[in-house]
């Protein structure tokens, strides 16, 4: 029961970070994590929010090569 929870923690957690990724990726704005006063906390903000960038460079590299997914221009 533990392990599950606990599965589901971390998968929420990629969740939230690949969505902070996206938003970096289309509007420019992050989190500033140079604000955290603790080394250690901000290492592991950094290391959270690069979770994200990997997981969404492998969703965008998975989508560029499908073919369910096409390129339309951006919205106006």
């Amino acid at each position: 029961m533990a392990f599950g929870r606990l599965f589901h923690y971390a998968f929420d957690a990629a969740l939230v970070s690949t969505v902070l990724a996206g938003v970096r990726r289309s509007s420019g704005f992050s989190p500033d994590t140079s604000t955290i006063s603790d080394p250690t906390i901000r290492s592991v903000a950094d290391r959270f929010l690069g979770v994200g960038e990997s997981v969404f460079d492998m969703i965008q590299g998975t989508a560029v090569n499908s073919s369910y997914f096409k390129r339309s221009p951006p919205p106006q």
